[in-house]
């Protein structure tokens, strides 16, 4: 069974700590012989950005999604102007991309994980309740090794390789070939080199047994 490959949804690293957490991901995921792809990081393409990311998620068979801090506001308002208005401070918020591509991931049914940073103000797919596990985590390799993430982990990995054997068998079904569909020229593209000299040397021993009838039956 081919590995599968699995969508890694994180914005660029701005720190070493960040850096080295992703790092430890994508590492952790090649031990579970799953192939971390993100656009930007380690898979390229001259398309526009969602028609990039919609097209390598057709060859993964999950996302992991990884909302670091890219925004930080020491104070700021929510809600201004209204009865509701709140006072925010020391706030932090992930990469918008991250929303994106989970809504894209959700809508083509892939296995969705979410790792969450401690301290991230998780809004929208990245808040707790959704139809998949969002774990919230400090930036160290501790964070990586306890139960809870093991555990998800291996749940998560449990529908990505289900999703991809799935992906497997649909496209060696495709494969398949059925004989009153081929023509001529796919059936000989499919023979084997002994097969296509037994066929031509049949088609021979035939013209020479129409050839000896007719010598010996001539045409009135």
């Amino acid at each position: 069974m081919d590995q599968p490959k699995v969508f890694i949804s994180v914005g660029g690293t701005s720190t070493p700590q960040q850096e080295d957490f992703v790092k430890s991901i994508e590492d952790r995921l090649r031990s579970e012989n799953l192939i971390p792809n993100t656009i930007g990081r380690n898979t390229f393409s001259s398309d526009s950005p969602l028609k990039s990311i919609k097209s390598l998620m057709d060859e993964c068979s999950g996302i992991l999604v990884i909302a670091l801090e890219r925004t930080y506001f020491e104070s700021g308002i929510e809600k201004r102007g209204s009865v509701n208005e709140v006072t925010l401070s020391a706030t932090k918020f992930a990469t918008p991309w991250n929303q994106i591509e989970s809504a894209i991931a959700y809508a083509k049914n892939l296995p969705i994980l979410v790792i969450v940073e401690d301290g991230i103000r998780a809004e929208g797919l990245l808040e707790k309740g959704n139809d998949w596990y969002v774990m919230t985590a400090k930036l160290n390799q501790s964070s990586l090794s306890t139960v809870e993430f093991n555990g998800v982990l291996a749940s998560w990995k449990n529908k990505v390789e289900a999703l991809n054997i799935g992906k497997n068998d649909a496209a060696a079904q495709k494969k398949k070939v059925v004989p009153d569909e081929l023509t001529i020229g796919d059936l000989v593209s499919n023979m084997k080199p002994a097969q296509l000299w037994g066929v031509l040397g049949a088609i021979i021993a035939l013209m020479a047994a129409i050839f000896v009838i007719g010598q010996h039956f001539p045409a009135k």
